[in-house]
């Protein structure tokens, strides 16, 4: 809402204007009144007019396309011809940084300028009367030094001098000071009025409005530069890689289709200048015996002729020897002759730049370029682009030379074809034959580069490549939709483990060619590698078509496979992603269809799923999840909780079993089934676990209860490391626990990856008082051999087994506990239930013959604090 104008016209002019009669009547001096009011009204209504000018100035000035500085400048004009203001400036000033800028300042007596892009704290202003102006947030009129005294400012003689009257008024938006406008003077004959401050008040407010204006189409100006400059970038890298392929072309083209080596050597002089500054270009190769350099090649502004020399220790023998390119500028070279490494031959050149030809797996040559001015000085990149157009032109040189010495045999069978026509006719077809095997490699390195070497499908890069051309002709003309299918094959692996790689291997060519027919002749599959495939669908109107394909391609593999005289069945998970605006590289869509894969096989396999935006954030989510993870590892955010190990008879405290918890400090306290798979994904969770042994040792010593021990639990992963027992001791030993005071929990799958190295890490660890409790016994293999092969104190009955027995039950989980106990009875070994939470199941336990356990009938897990204040009492 703009503010009201404070010279607005009175509407009722009064009695006697109501009236004419009357006021012709009046007496005289009621009609002079009457008349000095008329004029009062006039004067206001002039003043206003102008008033209003100036606010439509003040608005066309801001539309304008003049600069800043004009602007400001006409802003100044605009308000002198509304009051005195010969010394007059503009301040902007940013709540947010507690920092102003003089953008304008005029002042007849202040010799000093403000910079108007200097942004200057208000900490080293203090004293400042526009500071103390802005602070106070009103207008502000009188002379300098009472309007000081009025805002408890001190006289600072370096903020300027002091103004016969000064006016200052602040430019507010919904409340905030943004800055203030400020008028004074130096001459008495010059003072403000009410009127003055009313009149400069409503003026700073447009004057803010048209600054906002012109600061916001100044950024959007700036927006548009910035984003048109990138632009120019991926126009010219792409130009640039257009034209460096035009140029491989064209060398591939010329090595075959040159009348003679000259002309070939004069056409790659053309190309390679298309691509750089090669005024000063030459090629030297070494002559057959490697004793002399020849330049067949050379065309230079200052050395017209480059003879042939025996080897020395020029830039060009340097490059030879060392088989790496150099780039040289004028100091560079002078360095490489200081230092006895290279001599100088013909005329010095300020920058150099030599690439060597390997032909036929050896350096056998150099090509060069030079400048001898400053004009031009080759770049890194200029030495990458030469590095690999040489690598093409020696290609194109040995096809040239295999071309020569075709020529050559053919010339000389052409002089002895009347004496040896067999013999000719046997060397032609040898020839030919050669060719044709070339040309068969060639054609077969060409479709290897693009397509895998299995199945024969297109691989990645010409996936990506096809994708490439999908999405630019859909950025073309969006009415061309396109779907991407991502999919994997469901339990491959175990095919691959139990019929062997060779099997695995059919299987995948069987998939392949039941995808195929699957497609329509414009589609592509490709095979991204090992059991993943992906599926580019040209051409479809909705997401409903690429549905169809995907469900035909998942009953197509639900179909039994016959190979190698065994019936396999395999399933397939497929994820989809449909083209839109939001992608920019095809690179995005595999990825999304990779997540809408996933998604299908959890939600239970041979399926397939849309990607969509839910799937996009949880794709964010579990991307902030490791980002947390990592920073929880550096801020050492992960607890251990302890769940005691009671006797069942009487509740006599035995041990604790620790248990990792993460503390976040927005979310509390996590589980580890929030965050485990994550950080095992990730390789963290081995340093979790040693942050929680760290802890459990630091905490051994509070929880010094009776002759209680802690058990850590270990993953395979730290089995899997060979010096984890000495790591361990090592850290039990450096906080001074007791071996015995420490126990490990593994479970059986542990046990089973690298058996030996596994059983003799924890034959060590026994030998030094460290004993091992088997956890969850009977969830998996549950077999007897490996009780008696590893050196185990104990083993834990797992939960699932606690959680059914019953009362009066013979068999079932009650005859498996059974069954357990006599076990481990045999064995010597300990036994402990997990997952007590009822007093029939401790009961039912304590009739079984145990007599360890934990679960939430006794305790759920706690921190160290409150495992002290519940226990210490009772051992005391």
């Amino acid at each position: 809402m703009k503010p009201s104008s404070p010279f607005s016209p009175s509407t009722a002019a009064g009695p006697a204007a109501a009236d004419p009669v009357r006021l012709r009547a009046s007496d005289p001096a009621s009609l002079a009144a009457e008349v000095q009011r008329l004029r009062v009204d006039v004067e206001r209504l002039g003043r206003a007019e102008r008033l209003q000018r100036a606010l439509f100035a003040i608005s066309d000035l801001a539309s304008s396309g003049e600069d800043t500085a004009s602007v400001l400048h006409g802003l100044h004009e605009i308000v002198g011809r509304l009051m005195y203001a010969e010394n007059f400036y503009i301040v902007r000033y940013s709540p947010e940084r507690d920092t102003m800028r003089f953008i304008y300042f005029a002042d007849s007596h202040d010799p000093i300028t403000p910079d108007p892009d200097e942004e200057l704290p208000a900490s080293e202003m203090g004293n400042s009367l526009t500071l103390a102006l802005i602070r106070h947030g009103k207008p502000v009129l009188g002379p300098s030094d009472e309007v000081r005294r009025a805002l408890g400012v001190r006289r600072d003689e370096t903020l300027g001098p002091d103004s016969v009257d000064w006016l200052g008024v602040p430019m507010l938006d919904d409340g905030v000071v943004r800055g203030a406008v400020v008028v004074q003077s130096y001459d008495p004959e010059s003072r403000y009025t009410e009127d003055d401050r009313a009149l400069l008040g409503y003026v700073a407010q447009h004057i803010l409005t048209a600054l906002a204006r012109r600061d916001a189409q100044e950024e959007l100006e700036r927006r548009v530069e910035e984003r048109t400059r990138e632009l120019r970038e991926q126009v010219a890298e792409r130009e640039r890689s257009e034209r460096l392929q035009a140029a491989l072309f064209r060398i591939a083209e010329q090595a075959g289709r040159a009348e003679s080596i000259e002309v070939f050597y004069a056409e790659v002089h053309g190309i390679v200048s298309a691509l750089l500054d090669a005024r000063n270009f030459f090629i030297a190769l070494l002559t057959p015996d490697g004793q002399e350099l020849d330049f067949p090649y050379s065309v230079d502004e200052r050395d017209q002729a480059r003879p042939r020399r025996r080897l020395a220790r020029g830039l060009t023998e340097f490059v030879l020897a060392s088989g790496e390119p150099l780039l040289a500028d004028r100091d560079g070279i002078h360095q490489l002759v200081a230092e006895g490494k290279v001599q100088s031959f013909g005329t010095p050149s300020v920058c150099w730049l030599g690439v060597p030809l390997q032909i036929e797996g050896r350096v056998a040559g150099v090509i060069a370029v030079q400048s001898y001015t400053p004009d031009y000085l080759y770049t890194r990149r200029d030495q990458e682009l030469l590095s690999f157009v040489s690598f093409h032109i020696a290609q194109a040189l040995e096809r040239r030379r295999a071309h020569e010495s075709l020529r050559e045999a053919y010339a000389e069978l052409e002089q002895r074809v009347a004496a040896r026509t067999s013999e000719l006719a046997d060397a032609n077809r040898e020839l030919l034959d050669q060719i044709s095997v070339r040309e068969r490699m060639e054609h077969k390195l060409k479709h290897e580069a693009m397509h895998d070497t299995l199945t024969g499908l297109p691989n990645r890069s010409h996936l990506l490549g096809r994708m490439g051309m999908a999405l630019s002709r859909y950025r073309f003309d969006p009415g061309q939709l396109f779907a991407v299918l991502f999919l994997d094959l469901d339990r491959f692996k175990v095919v691959n483990d139990s019929v062997g790689h060779l099997v695995g291997d059919e299987l995948l060519k069987e998939a392949a060619r039941r995808i195929g027919r699957c497609v329509r002749d414009p589609d592509m599959v490709a095979r991204l590698g090992g059991d993943e495939f992906a599926i580019v669908l040209d051409f479809i109107h909705s997401a409903d078509e690429a549905v169809v394909v995907a469900e035909r391609v998942i009953e197509s593999l639900a179909e039994p496979m016959r190979i190698a005289g065994k019936e396999l069945y395999t399933s397939a998970s497929i994820g989809i992603a449909m083209v839109d605006g939001r992608y920019r590289s095809p690179e995005e869509l595999l990825r999304d269809a990779d997540v809408a894969m996933y998604r299908a096989k959890a939600n239970g396999r041979q399926r397939y799923a849309i990607f969509d935006e839910h799937l996009h954030e949880a794709a964010l989510k579990l991307l902030e999840l490791e980002g947390d993870l990592r920073r929880a590892l550096q801020r050492q955010e992960f607890v251990p909780h302890y769940q005691p190990i009671l006797s069942l008879a009487d509740g006599q405290l035995v041990g604790f079993e620790a248990l990792m918890r993460w503390h976040h400090p927005e979310r509390g306290l996590s589980m580890p089934g929030e965050f485990l798979g994550v950080a095992e994904e990730t390789g963290s969770l081995e340093q979790m676990d040693w942050q929680i042994y760290e802890l459990v040792c630091r905490d051994i010593h509070r929880l010094n209860l009776g002759r209680a021990y802690a058990t850590l639990n270990v993953s395979p992963r730290h089995l899997r490391v060979a010096d984890f027992d000495q790591r361990l001791l090592e850290l039990i030993s450096r906080h001074g626990v007791s071996p015995q005071r420490l126990r490990l929990e593994v479970t059986e799958g542990a046990l089973l990856e690298k058996p030996e190295q596994v059983r003799e890490c924890l034959a060590r660890l026994r030998e030094a008082g460290v004993l091992t409790l088997l956890d969850d016994f009977g969830t998996g293999y549950s077999s007897l051999s490996y009780l008696h092969r590893f050196p185990l104190h104990g083993l834990k009955i797992d939960r699932s087994f606690v959680r059914e027995l019953r009362s009066g039950e013979s068999g079932g989980s009650t005859a498996i506990v059974r069954a357990i106990r006599l076990l481990a009875d045999s064995l010597g070994l300990e036994v402990i239930a997990e997952g007590i939470e009822a007093e029939e199941q401790r009961y039912q336990l304590r009739l079984l013959g145990l007599s360890l356990g934990q679960g939430y009938l006794f305790s759920k897990p706690a921190s160290a604090e409150e495992i002290l204040a519940r226990y210490a009492p009772a051992q005391a």
